[in-house]
């Protein structure tokens, strides 16, 4: 699915929440029980208050199903289901339901990284054309100076998302590696947050030969999903589908949410970025882990240093929150708080921990991130280190109904439109860096593109003159997806020529990115 929706979600990315915690320095303070109340006890006390709190969220925002856990004192103290697996089919949310849990997978992907350190078979410092001498990026200097600790941090001087729709446009991963090499930087490197996720494709392959494993997945097993006792945790659609207790995805709308089905290209295609599936019993293991510096039950499976370099500053985000390696944190009026949430384009994961206060929570669901899991996690730390009172999940809300509102007004036609370009001289075979060959025909008052890497069919419908929009089709392995992926187009396309005036070019912008592709 190439659809807005993979941002307004936060798909993979934590986009649509880092406001969330920056909201909790305002209003009134209200405190969930007295400072030195054990927190056990301050979580109880909560209880009867968050279950109404998410209640009241899941009604407002048209979520089926949720799923939250807290953390503290090395055990799982409050755990609870609420709502259905399946708008269509029922069943109840518990807390061995499983869930796809989006980008949330990237601190697992910087703790296998740390893992690898603490055996020498990796050192941050090191420089990715070392370890692999394919890499390349526009800048030959950015190339030569990127390094392991670089990979996850959010501060690469590419744009937002960067090449993001090439993976939902069916390319494979060696080529969504190699696609960065025509991306042009936006900022100086190591300057400027911005989020991206083929980055950990990269990571993911670079641990992979550095643990002499066949892929990321096989470490992250090996390495953290066996030693925790994770066993209810996957990493791809054939998995979660197959698990007796799982959940259905939906896509969130003003109007209601709307189930779709797995799809075994996104999120699964980004590896490291975001590929994992979990419940809340298997998370609450990895909170421990977390909370214990790297411990688990007594043994040691991450040191204490190289978990703490997970967790250091690399870049700003604002004046309060910085970027680290898979994890986001941020200063709250009465702690730190170290989180990072998910969101693929039907379920949404938030982590979060306070780490002096010995506390974190863990909230799943089966509805598209547009800021409601976030927005519990956000509320219920706030809750337990006594910040003041903030109702993160209405001003979540608001901005989602913003965000949706903006999206789809960039794809009304203009009143009074161009006369749509005459198609038939332009069709013929195209190319483009990153995207490869393609192939243009005419179909009616619109054209087709069939991508010949990916396997996707572009439809596009006349718009304005030279400019069509683009719909995916649903073809093939694209069925589905493409299907359940929402009514708004996924972008433009506009024809142009050449600048020696001869040979006509193609124009595709996906997510505010463009693709040329030049008639051969």
């Amino acid at each position: 699915m190439i659809s807005r929706r993979t941002r307004t979600g936060g798909a993979l990315s934590t986009a649509a929440a880092l406001g969330i915690f920056a909201l909790a320095v305002a209003g009134p303070a209200a405190r969930a029980a007295d400072a030195g109340t054990p927190m056990d006890a301050r979580i109880q006390a909560l209880e009867p208050e968050l279950e109404t709190y998410v209640a009241a969220g899941m009604k407002a925002f048209d979520t089926p199903g949720l799923a939250i856990g807290i953390v503290s004192g090395d055990k799982l103290v409050y755990a609870h289901g609420f709502g259905v697996r399946s708008k269509a089919k029922g069943g109840t949310v518990g807390t061995r339901t499983v869930f796809q849990i989006g980008s949330t997978t990237k601190a697992f992907l910087a703790a296998t990284l740390a893992i690898a350190v603490d055996r020498g078979k990796l050192h941050w410092d090191d420089r990715i054309v070392d370890l692999d001498p394919e890499f390349q990026l526009k800048d030959p200097w950015v190339t030569r100076e990127f390094r392991v600790f670089d990979l996850l941090a959010q501060r690469s001087g590419l744009p937002p998302y960067a090449n993001d729709s090439l993976g939902i446009l069916g390319l494979d991963e060696a080529a969504l590696i190699r696609s960065l090499r025509n991306v042009e930087p936006v900022s100086s490197f190591r300057s400027t947050f911005a989020y991206t996720n083929i980055t950990h494709l990269l990571a993911g392959r670079i641990v992979a030969r550095g643990e002499g494993a066949a892929d990321w997945n096989a470490v992250l097993r090996q390495d953290l999903l066996e030693p925790l006792g994770m066993a209810e945790t996957s990493t791809t659609a054939e998995a979660i589908e197959a698990a007796p207790d799982h959940t259905q995805g939906h896509r969130w709308t003003p109007d209601g949410t709307v189930e779709v089905p797995f799809t075994p290209i996104f999120p699964y295609a980004f590896g490291g970025a975001g590929d994992m599936n979990s419940t809340i019993e298997d998370m609450a293991r990895w909170m421990r882990l977390q909370l214990r510096d790297g411990s688990f039950d007594g043994q040691k499976i991450v040191s204490p240093e190289n978990m703490a370099v997970t967790r250091t500053a690399r870049v700003a985000i604002n004046d309060k929150m910085f970027y680290a390696m898979g994890w986001v944190g941020i200063s709250t009026p009465n702690g730190r708080v170290i989180w990072h949430n998910g969101g693929t384009p039907s379920f949404g994961a938030y982590v979060g921990f306070a780490p002096e206060k010995d506390v974190g929570v863990i909230v799943l669901t089966n509805a598209e991130n547009v800021g409601f899991p976030d927005a519990v996690g956000a509320w219920v730390l706030d809750r337990l280190l006594d910040n003041p009172r903030v109702d993160h999940a209405a001003a979540a809300l608001d901005a989602a109904k913003t965000r949706f509102a903006a999206s789809a007004k960039a794809f009304v036609k203009p009143e009074n439109p161009q006369p749509t370009l005459p198609l038939a001289p332009l069709a013929g075979s195209y190319a483009e860096p990153s995207l490869g060959q393609a192939v243009l025909r005419q179909d009616g008052d619109g054209a087709v593109l069939e991508l010949q890497d990916g396997g996707t069919v572009l439809q596009l419908e006349p718009w304005d003159g030279s400019v069509f929009t683009i719909r995916q089709k649903p073809v093939g392995r694209f069925a589905a997806m493409v299907e359940d992926s929402g009514p708004s187009p996924a972008g433009f396309a506009q024809f142009q020529i050449d600048t020696d005036g001869t040979k006509p070019l193609l124009r595709l912008t996906i997510e505010n990115q463009s693709y040329m592709f030049r008639r051969e």
